[in-house]
C-alpha cells in the first residue's frame, strides 16, 4: 500500500495522521482483548475464573501497620511506604523529626 504523501495537502496529511492514531489505538484495543480473551480461556481450562485467580492475588497482599501519625489529628497515619503525605512534609519543614511523628507502641 505505497502512497505518495508528497501529493497531499496539509489538511489531508493531518487527517492522515488522526486516521493512523486512532487506527493504532483501535488495534492495541483488539490486541489487549484477544490477549485478555486467551487468558479467560486458560483459566477457565484449570477450573478458575479469571477474576478468581486476580482476586486471590489480590488477597496475598500483607497490610501493614502505620507507623506515623499526625500529631494534631490522631486520624491521619502512614506505614512510611509510598509517597510521603503532606502532613508529614509539612511537620518536617516546621521543625520536627521523623520520631516525634512515629506511633509509639
Amino acid at each position: 500500500m505505497a502512497m505518495n504523501l508528497n501529493d497531499l495537502s496539509l489538511k489531508e496529511l493531518k487527517q492522515l495522521q488522526k486516521d493512523v492514531t486512532q487506527a493504532i489505538e483501535t488495534y492495541k484495543d483488539r490486541q489487549r482483548e484477544e490477549a485478555l480473551r486467551e487468558i479467560e480461556n486458560i483459566a477457565r481450562e484449570k477450573g478458575f475464573s479469571l477474576s478468581e485467580l486476580t482476586g486471590a492475588l489480590k488477597k496475598r497482599r500483607k497490610t501493614v501497620a502505620p507507623k506515623y501519625v499526625h500529631p494534631e489529628e490522631p486520624d491521619l497515619t502512614w506505614t512510611g511506604r509510598g509517597r510521603q503525605p503532606r502532613w508529614v512534609g509539612e511537620a518536617l519543614a516546621a521543625g520536627k523529626t521523623m520520631d516525634d511523628l512515629r506511633i509509639s507502641a
